[in-house]
C-alpha cells in the first residue's frame, strides 16, 4: 500500500542540489526520528525561546490518537514534520483565551510544532506540510471547527506561515510560565472572513497591539511601513 500523501522535490541549501521528497503520516515507531529533527532545529536557533518544543510525553500523547503528525522524507530520512494536537480541556486551553464557550472548547484542535531541518529551509516546506496535515485532519473521526496555535511576538516566519493559512491573531496573552504569545485561530466553518477598518501597528509595540485587540480588531497580516514589518489589524465583518 502506498502511504505517501505528497511527492515533490526540495533543494538542499547546504549542498545546492535538488532532491526528491515525499510526505507521510507518522506513528509511534517514528518517535525517535521526530525528536531527532526537533533537536536539530532547536540547536540551530539563535533565540531558543521562539520555539516551544514538545516533550516526549506530549509527542506520545499526540501519537496515541490525540492528533496527528505528518513528516517529510528525503532519501528515507525524516527532514521535517508538522503536528496537530487534540488538547486536554484545562485552565490553559486556548479556546478560553479567545472567548469560546465551555461547550465549544472540544471543537478546537491545535496546530502544534512544525520543524524543518536547516538544510531544507527556504523550500516553503512548512506551508506544504500545513496543506497536507489539514487535509489529513478531515479524515479524523471527530470533526473540529477551530484550529488554533501560539506564536511568539517577533517570530516573523511563523506568523507569515499562519497568515498564509488564513489564521488571524485573536489575542495576546502570557502563556508557558509568563511568556508573551499571540493566539492565532481559524474558523474552519468560515474560512474566508471579510474585514474592514484596517489599521497597522509596529511589530514591536505590543501595548498598541493589545489595545487594538481589546477594541475588537484582529491581526490579519503584515504590511511594510517605512521599510519595516508592521502588523495589519482589521475588524471582522460578521
Amino acid at each position: 500500500m502506498n502511504d505517501r500523501l505528497y511527492e515533490g522535490t526540495l533543494t538542499n541549501v547546504r549542498l545546492h542540489k535538488q532532491v526528491p521528497m515525499y510526505m507521510k503520516r507518522l506513528y509511534l515507531e517514528d518517535l525517535a526520528e521526530i525528536e531527532r529533527v526537533q533537536q536539530t532545529v532547536i540547536d540551530s536557533l539563535p533565540e531558543k525561546n521562539t520555539l516551544q518544543p514538545l516533550s516526549t510525553e506530549e509527542f506520545l500523547f499526540i501519537l496515541n490518537h490525540n492528533g496527528l503528525i505528518v513528516g517529510a522524507y528525503v532519501e528515507g530520512e525524516l527532514v521535517a514534520f508538522r503536528a496537530l494536537l487534540v488538547p486536554e480541556i484545562d485552565a490553559e486551553h486556548l479556546g478560553r483565551d479567545i472567548g469560546l464557550s465551555e461547550e465549544e472548547l472540544g471543537d478546537m484542535i491545535y496546530q502544534e510544532i512544525s520543524a524543518v531541518a536547516p538544510d531544507y529551509r527556504g523550500n516553503r516546506l512548512q506551508q506544504k506540510l500545513a496543506e497536507v496535515v489539514m487535509k489529513e485532519l478531515k479524515k479524523l473521526e471527530k470533526k473540529f471547527r477551530y484550529v488554533a496555535c501560539t506564536v511568539a511576538p517577533m517570530n516573523i516566519p511563523s506568523l507569515k506561515d499562519k497568515f498564509t493559512q488564513q489564521m488571524h491573531i485573536a489575542a495576546l496573552k502570557k502563556k508557558y510560565d509568563g511568556l508573551e504569545r499571540y493566539i492565532l485561530v481559524k474558523d474552519l466553518d468560515q474560512p474566508n472572513a471579510d474585514y474592514g477598518n484596517q489599521i497597522t501597528a509596529p511589530i514591536d509595540d505590543l501595548k498598541k497591539q493589545q489595545e487594538l485587540l481589546n477594541e475588537g480588531y484582529v491581526g490579519i497580516g503584515f504590511q511594510m511601513v517605512k521599510g519595516f514589518h508592521a502588523l495589519q489589524f482589521a475588524k471582522p465583518l460578521s
